[in-house]
């Protein structure tokens, strides 16, 4: 790292000089140059006093070589300047500042730049030779050391600047106890944080859960002794169940609340007007909240934090209005009826507690790359307490939605995932002893001849996820395009109305998501008579010469349900369709689970009839144990919804751990093992994206997609900009005025520039920021005597040429003088791979060492799509 020593401070500059050489060796390497890469280091222009190389690093040069740009003030006062003359790039500028004064608080002279706002890879010193109270954050010059809003951060160049950190903290901790207590707690910085993100995503979790329960029975009635208890707990000091509707003495609803009976057309009228009256108003409130305090709160969430964990920045999407409001809109959006979940959003929220708490560590805050550390740990914890599956939630982490994984991160991961599980538990929203959210016990044995229902189970649920994803990203397409988009609360309204009228009647969708879900994983068990899918004949059969079993047949209460159950399927598919984009709070694992839940039960109660009518077919030989039912329709139903989550979100690993921890059948690994394989394979012969990764293609974010393969054989110089023999614009370094460069600026909207030796030999030098250049040229003119449009800006170190004409401004420091760098004929499968593997923002395209041009992240996700036959326009961001 190159430091830019102000005249009058050399003397303290000298201090940080061992520092600086040390960090230099750190730079060169993650800037991923190897002796293969093209460099100019070999070319005659290349000399040491041309400063062509594009991969030395100098320190300072001489008094008459500095700038001092530096306004005068008291010597009490802390002085502003423009520190621009540096060699890394930061995520947050006031963060940053603050880092500088935690461990460089001994030197003497207080120096601080105080800029806001910046643009991608800002070239601002991590540390500072000036002083130690580099931590207060200054307005006078917004936008230093900050990313731009939707671009993509640089993980390198914050990789090392973290690595140059350590090293410090590493070097300074044997000088006093001091440091060593500081160094101390930069180490267990990580663990501290995650525990905090742990701690506070369940208790947001546990609030969320009580909240939606209590809201989503007040639709139904209330509890006179106790307003705040909901059904549950109002009828659990008498022991009566809350699925014995008449039975609860204590509970009233909304009809007993007027003095009508409990039953009665007119008591069913009154509760179904207050039925839909209490959805539209929850609805509407969540609507309004999101729409006027935080718009970024809408939807799911995860493939915007699968965005932001791949390096883009969202302002204010991880932000506190946004956790605020999320919580509040989910438990109202859920609470309303509609057809959505809260599993999906608790992700984005124990997101936005990871964002909120990273800021108090530095090592987190003020290092966008760290931070995704933090980000893919909070991820865990939110798939944790949605589902009480900590293990599940670490590799949903990995699977789905991180990008950069290392293995402290799992540790991480791990451990915030089980802090949030044990606060979850502690404060039991589930209401029972388990901290799982549909806890099952099955005892009974499944026999190979059911992996073939499995099976099937799993291409259903490959076919039905493909068919919900298409239909749903025609209607968010229309949506998006159309009139609809500009009314969102008119539309939430209309669906909460449409949903009201229509699932009450039916009490399979009238009754609450997850308690339908349960009922349909639940085993029957003798003189059930609260589940009407336990409406069974039971008689005892001779199987063979003196052995009996007892088998099972239907009775009219379940070929009823049956019926219910199939409109209930297609209800809650068609109603998932219009919802799943909505301007409220909304996620898609539990409405995936209840259509895959329907689905495998039916098949389940069909197979087991199959077993009741043909009890001697040979595959079932030797399996009839007297007195157990030979098939678990529960089991199919726990199958089916696994298949059906998969083949909407295509995933796998995770997703069969989620489900075995979900439900506590551990037995049953192969089952859904099997099922969820087959679900993808359907799922991506038919379709090859997830919902979320349809959602990000919709949006148009730079996503570069890890797992999937690039298979065409174009070349660099195929992709570059600007093509052959158009104009590239560039930046020469010694011979272009401060007016020739602003008007560069004002005629091109370039996110940086490459600087060459001359528009003649166009041999690379190095890259420079825009950013980085109206800011230093800003400030020039503001601080700096003597400056104006004709001075010549130099990126090099040599003394210019005497001239009658004003002084030169030395802009050198704020050169990236080692740019990452192809050559024309590299593959772009092999670029495609520098992209995702070293998270690179742009890389210049050379050829024997001649600049012919530049790609970026948007270029190569352009060219992806047009190779693939998209529309390579649709990629929205940088």
């Amino acid at each position: 790292m190159e430091k830019f020593p102000l005249k009058g401070n050399r003397e303290i500059a000298a201090e940080g000089n061992s520092y600086i050489t040390a960090y230099q060796s750190v730079l060169k390497k993650s800037n991923g140059h190897t002796a293969g890469e093209t460099s100019n280091s070999d070319h005659p222009l290349a000399a040491p006093s041309s400063s062509a190389a594009t991969t030395s690093l100098t320190t300072p040069e001489d008094d008459d070589e500095m700038i001092d740009i530096t306004p005068r003030s008291s010597p009490g006062e802390v002085s502003n300047h423009f520190n621009t003359y540096s060699r890394t790039s930061t995520a947050d500028n006031s963060d940053m500042e603050r880092e500088r004064g935690d461990y460089l608080h001994h030197q003497q002279q207080s120096v601080s730049n105080s800029h806001q706002n910046q643009r991608t890879h800002q070239h601002v010193p991590t540390h500072s030779a000036f002083g130690d109270s580099l931590d207060e954050p200054h307005d006078d010059i917004p936008g230093i050391g900050q990313y731009d809003d939707f671009h993509t951060i640089d993980w390198q160049r914050d990789i090392a600047r973290d690595r140059m950190r350590h090293r410090y903290i590493v070097k300074k901790r044997q000088d006093s106890l001091w440091d060593l207590v500081k160094g101390a707690h930069d180490a267990w910085s990580g663990w501290l944080c995650v525990l905090l993100v742990g701690i506070a995503a369940g208790c947001v979790a546990g609030m969320v859960d009580i909240g939606a329960s209590w809201m989503s029975d007040l639709k139904h009635g209330i509890c006179p002794q106790a307003f705040w208890f909901n059904r549950e707990q109002c009828c659990w000091p008498s022991k009566q169940s809350v699925f014995e509707e008449g039975n609860c003495s204590t509970w009233k609803t909304w009809p007993q609340v007027f003095g009508l009976s409990r039953e009665g057309t007119g008591a069913y009228i009154v509760s179904y007007i207050w039925y839909v009256l209490w959805a539209l108003l929850f609805a509407a409130l969540s609507a309004s909240l999101v729409r006027m305090f935080a718009p970024y709160a809408c939807g799911s969430g995860i493939p915007e934090i699968k965005t932001i964990l791949s390096g883009f920045i969202i302002r204010g999407y991880l932000g506190k209005w946004t956790l605020l409001i999320k919580s509040v809109g989910l438990m109202l959006s859920v609470s309303a009826g509609l057809t959505l979940g809260k599993e999906g959003p608790m992700v984005h929220i124990a997101s936005c507690i990871g964002n909120i708490f990273s800021h108090l560590f530095p090592k987190y805050g003020r290092n966008e790359a760290k931070k995704r550390e933090i980000l893919s740990a909070a991820a865990a914890a939110g798939v944790s307490v949605a589902f009480g599956a900590p293990i599940g939630g670490v590799l949903f982490s990995l699977e789905e939605v991180s990008y950069y994984f290392p293995l402290k991160t799992l540790w991480r991961s791990f451990f915030c995932a089980l802090i949030a599980a044990f606060v979850l538990r502690s404060l039991t929203p589930f209401g029972n002893e388990h901290s799982v959210l549909f806890f099952v016990e099955y005892n009974q044995p499944w026999i190979f001849f059911e992996l073939i229902p499995f099976v099937f189970l799993g291409i259903m649920g490959g076919i039905i996820g493909t068919l919900f994803i298409k239909a749903n990203l025609w209607w968010c397409r229309f949506r998006k395009f159309s009139k609809l988009g500009q009314y969102p609360v008119m539309e939430v309204l209309v669906v909460t109305l449409v949903t009201g009228i229509i699932c009450y009647p039916n009490p399979f969708t009238r009754m609450n998501m997850n308690e339908l879900i349960y009922l349909l994983f639940s085993q029957c068990s003798p003189g059930d008579v609260s589940n009407p899918l336990c409406d069974y004949t039971r008689m005892n059969i001779t199987n063979g010469a003196s052995s009996s079993i007892e088998v099972t047949q239907l009775g009219p209460g379940v070929y009823r349900a049956i019926g219910l159950l199939i409109l209930t399927f297609f209800l809650k598919l068609a109603l998932t369709v219009f919802t799943f984009g909505m301007k409220v709070p909304a996620g898609l694992f539990i409405p995936s689970l209840l259509l895959g839940a329907i689905m495998g039960r039916i098949v389940g109660i069909a197979v087991e009839q199959f077993a009741y009518s043909y009890p001697n077919v040979w595959f079932f030989t030797g399996e009839c144990v007297q007195g157990n039912n030979l098939i678990t329709p529960g089991l199919y139903a726990m199958v089916g919804a696994a298949a059906t989550l998969g083949g909407v979100t295509r995933m796998t690993v995770s997703l069969v751990v989620i489900m075995f921890e979900l439900t506590g059948g551990v037995g049953y690994i192969v089952p859904l093992m099997a099922a969820a394989m087959a679900s993808k394979w359907v799922g991506d012969a038919l379709g090859r994206q997830g919902i979320y990764d349809a959602h990000i293609a919709l949006n148009g974010y730079p996503f570069l997609d890890s797992k999937e393969e690039f298979a065409h054989t174009t070349l660099a110089a195929d992709v570059m900009q600007p093509k052959r023999n158009e104009t590239l614009n560039v930046i020469t370094q010694d011979s272009m005025t401060v007016d020739d460069i602003e008007t560069l600026l004002k005629e091109t909207e370039h996110n940086g520039y490459p600087v060459v030796v001359s528009r003649e030999n166009q041999y690379l030098v190095g890259f420079v920021l825009r950013r980085d250049l109206n800011l230093a040229l800003g400030n020039a003119k503001r601080f700096v005597e003597g400056i104006n449009g004709q001075s010549v800006v130099l990126f090099t170190s040599t003394a210019p040429a005497q001239n009658l004409g004003p002084p030169p401004l030395k802009l050198k420091k704020i050169l990236d003088m080692a740019p990452i760098t192809v050559t024309d004929q590299t593959p772009m499968e092999t670029v495609v791979d520098m992209f995702r593997k070293l998270g690179l923002r742009q890389t210049l395209v050379t050829h024997n060492g001649r600049l012919l041009g530049v790609i970026t992240k948007k270029d190569v996700l352009r060219h992806v799509k047009q190779m693939d036959n998209e529309d390579p326009n649709t990629v929205l961001f940088n």
